[in-house]
């Protein structure tokens, strides 16, 4: 497979909040993305995305979308696939960092006879994903199989 490419442009708006877009993106009012510095940091503003927030996404959806397609492979029959995480940062060796990533997928099946394929899938979409792969943070899942009660 070759090398791909993805495009971010970000620009300073006023005080600590930007806008982030890419031009392979329609650019209509939900393509951006207002950024700005978290409420924990000096002139942080409370309630839009942070850097901090699109890493733990990043880690966060590439576990979903992994999942889709090694479900999709697997023939994995399932109802729905949701995940709650939540990025650390801390501080090591005097610099801000991203330690760790807790990923708590749920993935809601209709049959228990699926169970033990859809936990296969979920540990091999963890190992496969391509983002967790790129980045120093420790990455903790603790996945949720659920079987639907009709």
């Amino acid at each position: 497979m070759e090398a791909h490419y993805y495009n971010v442009e970000v620009n300073w708006n006023t005080e600590r909040k930007g806008m982030m877009c890419s031009p392979e993106l329609n650019r209509d009012a939900g393509s951006c993305i207002e950024v700005a510095t978290p409420p924990e940091f000096p002139k942080g503003v409370p309630g839009i995305w942070s850097p901090e927030h699109l890493f733990t996404a990043a880690v966060s959806s590439c576990l979903m979308t992994t999942f889709l397609a090694i479900a999709e492979n697997s023939k994995l029959s399932f109802v729905s696939f949701s995940c709650n995480s939540k990025g650390k940062l801390e501080q090591v060796d005097g610099k801000f960092m991203m330690t760790e990533v807790i990923l708590e997928p749920t993935v809601t099946i209709a049959d228990e006879k699926d169970r033990e394929r859809a936990e296969r899938v979920l540990q091999k979409s963890e190992t496969a994903c391509l983002i967790s792969n790129s980045v120093r943070s420790k990455i903790i899942m603790t996945p949720l199989i659920k079987v639907l009660n009709i």
